[in-house]
């Protein structure tokens, strides 16, 4: 998975620019840009900040189908998933573990969510 790539197409599929989000979130554009272009790896709360503004939950940066487009039904489906129930918990869980990480485990992490999206892909 490829964190700066998901950000820019959502981004882009909501027909927002980097200045949009930056009024949103209070983060300097050029961050957003070093962000969206992979030299920057932000920290979950700043993830969560860019959710907001592009009105996703937090989940959908880190979740892509197989190259695929999402369709509004499978947006409903992703807004389903951490909504309620064990989703919900599960999702909570994995917010509050990663909030509490050092930046070194935070990286490894992502770098590792990045390895299995991409052997998933092949």
């Amino acid at each position: 998975m490829d964190i700066a790539r998901r950000l820019r197409e959502l981004r882009e599929h909501r027909k927002m620019s980097q200045g949009d989000i930056e009024h949103k979130t209070g983060l300097l554009r050029c961050y957003i840009s070093r962000v969206e272009n992979g030299h920057t790896v932000p920290v979950i709360e700043t993830l969560e900040k860019m959710a907001r503004a592009l009105e996703v939950p937090l989940y959908a940066i880190l979740y892509e189908r197989k190259g695929e487009a999402q369709t509004s039904e499978e947006k409903n489906d992703l807004n389903d998933w951490a909504s309620h129930g064990k989703g919900a918990r599960e999702f909570r869980k994995f917010r509050q573990a990663i909030a509490v990480m050092s930046a070194e485990d935070r990286n490894t992490l992502m770098g590792l969510a990045e390895k299995v999206a991409r052997g998933r892909k092949k």
